[in-house]
């Protein structure tokens, strides 16, 4: 978390500052750090392939992207979302 509040600390320092709260560029972040970007701490694994989440692919941001683009289709008549 401390490191994680340096790079915030880092970027914000360009940006001159956040404009909102909720500006998209502290979620953006907040996935690189934790999805991206390999940690000497982790023995150069992302804090997601510690916790068991893998990201496939050669480009992970990409990846990140297609995944939360896409849009579940539902069986209207079990009520159950169905991932193909």
């Amino acid at each position: 978390m401390e490191r994680f509040n340096g790079e915030l600390r880092d970027r914000e320092k360009v940006t001159r500052g956040l404009k909102k709260d909720n500006s998209p560029v502290l979620k953006g972040l907040q996935i690189f750090h934790n999805y991206v970007r390999p940690h000497m701490g982790l023995n150069g694994k992302t804090p997601a392939d510690v916790a068991g989440i893998k990201v496939n692919g050669s480009d992970k941001w990409l990846t990140l992207i297609q995944n939360a683009s896409h849009v579940p289709k539902v069986d209207t008549n079990k009520n159950e979302a169905h991932v193909p």
